[in-house]
């Protein structure tokens, strides 16, 4: 019988830019977070004399053949399992295609899983996320789950503590934002930033100051590079902080983000544990805001598409409609390049709420929640 794989959707909670790898590659610092919303990726697999993939879907936008992920993912497992199969894919497609969900990578990892389990074998675990950031930078946070740190360029990924399930609201506009566009127009902003910088120098040097740093490439490129890593560090080390232990050895922030192995499912709980819950949701997101955390790619995305800083403010509940900001997004923000945004709320009422604002100016808008390690992986594989 075919493997039914859920194939879940992401957010970037937040994402830091920094400078040009010597690969091409812009190094990031991302928190990623799952969320409930998912395609559906059925795999069936037998081992054979040589290899033959089949994909199916029901969007016709999607790729069929070598270059979808799913199809690589499968591919290169094979081949690092010296094993040859006959593979059928078929991707019932539920999330928007390229709408910043990270679908696409998903389903790659989503793919993987029901090639193991139909052939009963499995690549190591280290193995399995270097083949996954071989087929895109967003495939490993995939086989983690949950609230996931990405370094380098997305793809070297660390569990962090989980959040409480918290609602989530994801707009998805009709607007195509090109991510190598909006890394160039990045790069742009920092030049313009940097060119300030040495004007500022050359003015101070002029009055016997700091010397001018007008002709010299190398310290151009040095004070570029520092800058943009400080941000990277500064982002991780925040991060990094809500993770640590506290006195009484219980992880988070003051004791705010928990383990929720331990937390009963929402629908067992009674009214005093369900406000219990989503107060410490509160707390744990509002612990994020202060490190600081949001996405540099709003800089250069919301002038080029004003509509989608209307769309967050709808989010928030700051519109021009006179909403209750009290009972707006305790955060929300651009997920990755765009054009998908999202935001995070205190109860199902505030989502539902938000949701209504956004849809009505025209703009889908999906009601979800985060999905925390655990539930990840414990409904992963659909009956």
């Amino acid at each position: 019988m075919p493997t039914r794989v859920r194939s879940y959707s992401k957010i970037n909670l937040g994402l830091a830019i920094g400078p040009v790898r010597a690969d091409g590659f812009h190094g990031l610092t991302t928190l990623y977070q799952t969320l409930d919303l998912h395609d559906v990726v059925t795999v069936s697999a037998r081992r054979a004399v040589g290899t033959t993939i089949s994909l199916t879907t029901n969007h016709p936008f999607v790729p069929q053949d070598g270059r979808n992920t799913a199809w690589k993912m499968v591919e290169g497992c094979l081949r690092r399992l010296g094993s040859a199969a006959e593979v059928e894919i078929h991707i019932e497609k539920r999330l928007p295609v390229q709408g910043g969900m990270g679908a696409g990578s998903a389903n790659a990892a989503a793919a993987l899983l029901g090639l193991e389990r139909e052939l009963g074998v499995a690549l190591p675990g280290a193995e399995r996320l270097e083949l996954a950031a071989e087929v895109g930078s967003d495939v490993p946070l995939f086989l983690v789950g949950g609230a996931v740190l990405g370094m380098g360029r997305g793809e070297l990924v660390s569990p962090m503590p989980d959040f409480p399930n918290t609602w989530c609201v994801v707009a998805v506009p009709q607007v195509g934002v090109s991510t190598p566009a909006a890394f160039k127009a990045w790069d742009a902003l920092v030049a313009t930033e940097l060119e300030q910088l040495q004007a500022t120098a050359n003015a101070t040097a002029n009055t016997g100051g700091l010397r001018s740093v007008q002709d010299d490439d190398r310290v151009r490129v040095e004070l570029t590079s520092r800058s943009q890593l400080d941000r990277l560090e500064q982002l991780s080390l925040a991060y990094s902080s809500l993770s640590a232990k506290t006195g009484d050895g219980k992880p988070g922030t003051s004791g705010i983000l928990r383990d929720q192995s331990s937390e009963k499912q929402r629908d067992s709980l009674d009214n005093t544990q369900e406000h219990a819950l989503n107060d410490l949701a509160e707390n744990a997101l509002l612990a994020l805001v202060r490190t600081g955390i949001g996405n540099d790619f709003e800089e250069v995305v919301f002038p080029q598409y004003p509509s989608l800083r209307i769309t967050k403010r709808q989010l928030m509940g700051s519109d021009s409609d006179g909403s209750d900001v009290s009972r707006g997004a305790i955060y929300a923000a651009l997920s990755g390049s765009g054009s998908a945004l999202f935001g995070l709320y205190r109860s199902e009422q505030d989502a539902k709420a938000a949701q209504q604002r956004v849809q009505s100016s025209g703009v889908e808008a999906l009601l979800t929640e985060t999905l925390p390690r655990t539930e990840y992986w414990e409904r992963m594989f659909a009956e």
